[in-house]
């Protein structure tokens, strides 16, 4: 059978002026349970345009790209791809390791739509804006719940969040993760770096756990977690990313991380939110995000982590396990595996 011939989709650009992108092989099969292709992909992000750009543009995003559709060969593109259309910018990142490259920036839908002719699904954008990205302007938390739990507890988990953030002085929002999570975000000014930030998550986190001990849980390692809630503090790191506002997940059904006012959380099911649903939804009831909110101060976040490090002797937790070794940072080894003369009080082994 002959490949299908490319199509040629149009979306609006700055001025209202028309943007023209090519997809090729616009039938190629994304999602092959439900028969999404990347045609269906590219017009479900021109739907969501303006809410998607709103939510996400601006940023440093990385692409998860699936070539051969969601159950093939996937990877994360970082630098970008060959064929940069010319109205789609890049901005220099600096990574963990030290080392510099740019990365995507997404101004119009039709930067995603091109995103989707390179076989993306999920858009992770940085916490931080492509004016200033060593310096999030987002506090995020990922509640992501363990075996034994579902998203009916991330949402018990995410209410008790959102009232801690606003004794804050936080505006919270919330979406779905696209899976069993729920992710709430606030707009903070970005005053302070990712360390610092990820402190104030830290700082939030301990004090959410202290509130629900039952249901929620900061231990990084799993064989501690126990049937409860992680709370992911790691993902405010430099260089890690939540899946982004309206961006498809590569599940089947094709999920999408759907924003919702907070009245809509508790009712909601997950999986009613799709590529085939979500625009019509967005039509009839608006971008549930429209509405950031004011900035939040973050040294309000990082006063509970100063109190956990000065009154109760509790310091940093673990890294991601391809960040070089933090200071403070406890043994990167599983509890059950730890032998406590293999390591001195920095964290650092000691070989015997």
């Amino acid at each position: 059978m002959a490949a299908a011939k490319p199509v040629m989709l149009t979306t609006e650009g700055p001025g209202g002026q028309e943007r023209v992108v090519k997809v090729s092989s616009p039938d190629r099969v994304i999602y092959p349970a439900d028969g999404i292709t990347k045609e269906d992909l590219a017009r479900y992000l021109i739907a969501v345009g303006e809410p998607f750009v709103r939510a996400n543009g601006n940023r440093p995003v990385a692409l998860q790209r699936f070539p051969e559709g969601i159950e093939g060969e996937q990877f994360f593109s970082k630098n970008p791809p060959r064929g940069v259309p010319d109205y789609v910018r890049t901005v220099m990142c600096t990574y963990p390791s030290g080392r510099r490259h740019p990365q995507l920036v997404l101004d119009e839908p039709a930067a995603a739509v091109w995103c989707a002719q390179m076989n993306t699904v999920t858009f992770h954008p940085w916490p931080v804006t492509a004016d200033d990205n060593d310096n999030p302007d987002e506090f995020r938390i990922d509640l992501d719940p363990q075996p034994g739990r579902g998203f009916a507890d991330a949402v018990e988990a995410a209410l008790a969040l959102k009232e801690l953030l606003e004794e804050l002085e936080f505006t919270p929002r919330v979406k779905t993760s696209g899976n069993r999570g729920v992710h709430v975000y606030a707009t903070i000014a970005p005053t302070h770096e990712f360390l610092d930030v990820r402190h104030g998550v830290i700082g939030v986190a301990r004090e959410l756990e202290r509130r629900l001990p039952d249901l929620v849980t900061t231990a990084w390692w799993k064989e501690e977690r126990g049937e409860r809630i992680f709370v992911d503090f790691n993902q405010a790191c430099r260089d890690r990313t939540i899946a982004g506002a309206y961006s498809p997940r590569p599940l089947p059904g094709a999920p999408v991380s759907m924003p919702l006012r907070w009245a809509d959380l508790r009712p909601a099911e997950p999986a009613q939110f799709t590529v085939r649903t979500v625009p019509e939804l967005v039509a009839e009831d608006g971008d549930a995000w429209a509405d950031r909110g004011a900035p939040g101060d973050i040294t309000r976040a990082i006063a509970l982590w100063d109190k956990d490090v000065q009154q109760r002797g509790l310091g940093e937790l673990n890294f991601p396990p391809d960040y070089p070794k933090m200071p403070g940072e406890p043994p990167r080894v599983q509890p059950s595996k730890k032998v406590a003369d293999h390591w001195d009080a920095e964290g650092n082994r000691v070989e015997k």
